[in-house]
């Protein structure tokens, strides 16, 4: 990549708590009471304020004086319009670098930790201060860049969901959800609290807290780990499922929950409930797709993958 009049730096940020109590209290005064009111320290509210809102205006700073600047708040993710051209420069968390990348498409991100001595910053590899020497790098097209795998639920009547950490399909609320299940020339009718589809980027979270549970169950057998416990690579060909709490019965069965989905090993659920079944992507429960009596889901690879620059 290199360097043209055409290239736009687009800085992508999101309301800090401070900010999100004053949206719900209209006054930090209020959000302030609110607080003390509930024995928290409003004090690492203002903290955690004064410094995020500081890093965003010194990364302000270096993008604008290297051109065309866009600043975009988390909120209007879904509706901006990205060129092809432009840099994306996230200030995390980690989950807003995650977000952004669902909308993207090839253009590279350059993620930012604005606080490491309050962030892990998985996914956040650099520091303001690295900010212009990465940027050099990207422009020259000599940067460090992981390529991601996202999921991808296509329903029968066209719908599609993109998912870059997990996908869940299941039943809206704490309740059974009952579905066919198709995948490596088996198929099987099912009753569980849900499917988790994992990719590697996102096989660290969800994922493994699935798979941490059913080991706990285990080790009375013996068994003391699993080898995706710490995850897979992010980008890896291929997806992880498995069936939260499947329960046997006369109508229903449990030997296919849990497997590897690939471009020629796909998965397939038809829906037998004929309510509050839904499809979400990345625990964002409020964008889901139906997923009740009728309705069939093919899960699999999506063709698009994500580009997170890493050095």
């Amino acid at each position: 990549m290199t360097t043209t009049n055409q290239t736009r730096y687009v800085l992508v940020w999101r309301k800090t708590r401070l900010e999100e109590l004053v949206g719900r209290f209209n006054t930090w005064p209020q959000a302030q009471f609110y607080l003390e009111h509930n024995q928290a320290d409003p004090s690492d509210y203002l903290a955690e304020h004064d410094l995020y809102r500081q890093r965003v205006q010194e990364i302000e700073q270096v993008l604008k004086a290297r051109g065309r600047f866009q600043s975009l708040s988390r909120q209007y993710l879904p509706s901006f319009q990205f060129g092809p051209d432009d840099v994306v420069v996230v200030i995390g968390q980690d989950g807003l670098v995650a977000n952004t990348l669902k909308y993207l498409d090839g253009q590279p991100v350059i993620a930012i930790n604005p606080d490491p001595q309050r962030w892990d910053g998985i996914l956040l590899p650099f520091e303001t201060k690295d900010l212009n020497s990465v940027i050099s790098t990207v422009s020259k097209g000599q940067s460090t860049v992981n390529e991601i795998t996202f999921a991808q639920a296509r329903t029968n009547d066209g719908q599609t969901l993109l998912a870059i950490n997990d996908l869940f399909i299941g039943p809206k609320s704490h309740t059974s959800a009952r579905y066919s299940l198709t995948w490596d020339g088996q198929t099987e009718q099912q009753s569980s609290s849900g499917i988790i589809v994992s990719t590697g980027f996102g096989s660290t979270g969800w994922f493994a807290s699935v798979l941490a549970g059913a080991v706990g169950v285990m080790k009375e057998t013996g068994t003391q780990n699993h080898p995706l416990q710490g995850g897979f690579d992010w980008s890896a060909p291929k997806l992880q499922f498995a069936v939260r709490e499947p329960f046997p019965s006369r109508t229903s069965s449990t030997s296919l929950v849990f497997g590897e989905v690939s471009l020629n090993k796909p998965l397939s659920l038809e829906s037998m409930m004929p309510e509050n079944g839904v499809i979400f992507s990345d625990g964002v429960e409020n964008d889901y797709l139906l997923f009740n009596s009728g309705c069939r889901v093919t899960i699999g690879l999506a063709e698009k993958r994500g580009r997170l620059v890493t050095g």
